[in-house]
């Protein structure tokens, strides 16, 4: 009997199941949560011991703000970020965290640790579930080795966490939109994006990749009005819960001046940076070629496995475009934004993988290979806390701080000893643990040097010490933005202003006496005492 056509089509669109592995038969014979779980506890193992390796390391002046915001209480957080920008959900988080295990640099790790941890069950989890299990291990080895969450483990700030958000919806968003229309994940997928804007604003970018993918998904789906529904609902949920914190991000859009201006914009380093190096991103490309070409033919590119590869692509790269045209507007984008899409990439690449065999598993072991010292992620990310060891034994209580980088105070807050008064560039700083970046622009260019110094020697008795901290500011091509031009300036001004005020006196302490090379805006400072 002559077969019909949509059964000729069906027979196009079905692509041979994923073969698993031939493991021995004594692991056959164990249950399969045993098997999985050992597999599962092996990756965390290792991925712990790499990312373990710099817990106790220095944090940096974007983490010693965020340890400082998280220091104060639950309710008193919102009303800091309406001045000092961002969103709440991981310095609550944060918080609840220090109030448990204290504010050292190992605790407030720990919990980027645990959360690039669990994206290894969790991608693993998702793979398996979609693709099967060979696909689940090699996600959960593609997870555990990552560069940028092995680089991110060691810093207290929400990329882990937008890294475990966005696999999470992402995955979400294939079981609800593309396979047999799985509603009961409607609720993590609405959830996640909620998640994501309360994390990071660049959630939004997220949002709209999701928004394009569901737009690809509802032109091929049988069931469009259950998909337009869907997307309706999670969409419109995530929309209504963040309301509450609109009026914040308008005034922080309004009034704020974004300071990271001068760092690596997003572009061709993308890739590298989110997957770890060149050579992975080229290990990576050979293994999609290798295993999705078969499924984008003409004749399959309609099944649901190919749908979901071309959704997840298509979520990275509209955030990704969306991004580089919010440069017009907001120079400040940083590749370390883009952390939710770690795992819709890992995804696809773990179902890359699976579909070429032998070829998939020798490309993701050589990945592995590729990215697991992490030495070649973890930099040497401020210097200020050799600053404070060199020189807080010669710091009493109410002596002086003057940080000339506003949002380095915080970080020397951190590090300090207690009982210190301190002064920015800005002008006497009441809340050294954070930074009022209201105006801070208008503010700066308004400041005196001169003024400021006169106003703080006045203010200190005889014998009382002043310790200076200015930016080394050698890399000049990365202080070319207006924010990082005045800082500059206003930090050579002060230094200035301060060798030549006849009330003040150099001690001849200064710190660091060997700089180590520190990536992330690095310091030096002098002290002077009052005659």
């Amino acid at each position: 009997m002559a077969t019909t056509a949509p059964e000729r089509r069906d027979s196009l669109w079905r692509i041979p199941p994923i073969r698993d592995y031939r493991a021995p038969a004594r692991f056959e014979r164990l249950p399969r949560w045993v098997s999985a779980g050992g597999v599962l506890l092996f990756f965390v193992a290792v991925s712990a011991f790499i990312r373990l390796h710099y817990l106790d390391g220095e944090l940096w002046a974007a983490e010693g703000a965020t340890v400082g915001v998280a220091t104060h209480s639950l309710t008193q957080i919102p009303g800091i970020l309406w001045h000092g920008g961002g969103a709440p959900l991981y310095f609550w988080l944060l918080h609840v965290w220090i109030d448990v295990f204290g504010a050292s640099e190992i605790a407030v790790h720990a919990m980027s640790v645990l959360t690039g941890l669990l994206t290894i069950p969790a991608g693993a989890w998702l793979a398996w579930s979609l693709w099967g299990r060979r696909a689940g291990f090699l996600a959960a080895a593609l997870f555990a080795f990552n560069g940028f969450l092995t680089q991110y483990a060691e810093e207290a700030r929400p990329y882990e966490l937008m890294g475990l958000l966005g696999l999470l919806c992402a995955g979400a968003f294939v079981h609800l939109f593309v396979y047999r229309r799985r509603r009961g994940w409607l609720p993590l997928f609405t959830v996640c994006l909620i998640l994501l804007a309360y994390t990071d604003y660049a959630g939004f970018l997220f949002w709209a990749g999701c928004a394009a993918a569901l737009g690809l998904v509802w032109r091929r789906s049988e069931d469009r009005p259950g998909v337009a529904r869907d997307g309706l609902i999670a969409f419109g949920v995530a929309a209504l819960v963040f309301i509450p914190w609109l009026p914040t991000l308008i005034h922080q859009m309004t009034e704020s001046t974004a300071p990271w201006q001068y760092v690596p914009l997003p572009g061709a380093n993308i890739p590298r940076k989110l997957l770890g190096t060149d050579r992975v991103v080229a290990v990576v490309a050979f293994a999609w070629v290798a295993g999705l070409i078969p499924l984008l033919t003409s004749t399959r590119r309609r099944a649901p496995e190919a749908t979901a590869v071309v959704s997840l692509i298509l979520l990275s790269v509209v955030a990704l475009l969306l991004a580089l045209v919010a440069l017009i507007v907001l120079p400040d984008w940083d590749y370390r934004l883009f952390a939710p899409l770690v795992g819709p990439l890992l995804l696809v690449t773990a179902l890359a993988a699976a579909r070429a065999n032998l070829l998939g598993l020798l490309l993701v072991a050589l990945s592995c290979a590729f990215l697991a010292n992490p030495a070649s992620f973890i930099p040497y990310k401020s210097d200020v806390k050799d600053i404070a060891g060199e020189l807080q034994s010669d710091l009493r209580s109410n002596d002086v701080v003057l940080v000339a980088q506003p949002e380095q105070a915080p970080l020397a807050w951190y590090y300090l000893p207690a009982g210190l008064r301190f002064y920015t560039a800005l002008g006497p700083d009441p809340h050294p643990s954070w930074v009022n970046w209201d105006n801070a622009l208008s503010r700066l260019q308004q400041a005196s040097p001169r003024r400021l110094v006169s106003q703080l020697t006045a203010a200190l008795q005889p014998g009382q010490r002043l310790l200076y901290i200015r930016p080394l500011t050698e890399g000049v091509a990365n202080w070319s933005e207006s924010w990082a031009v005045l800082v500059r300036r206003r930090a050579a001004q002060i230094g200035e202003a301060l060798a030549s005020d006849p009330q003040l006196s150099n001690t001849g302490s200064f710190a660091p006496h060997y700089y180590h090379g520190s990536i992330y805006l690095p310091s030096s400072a002098l002290l002077f005492v009052k005659r």
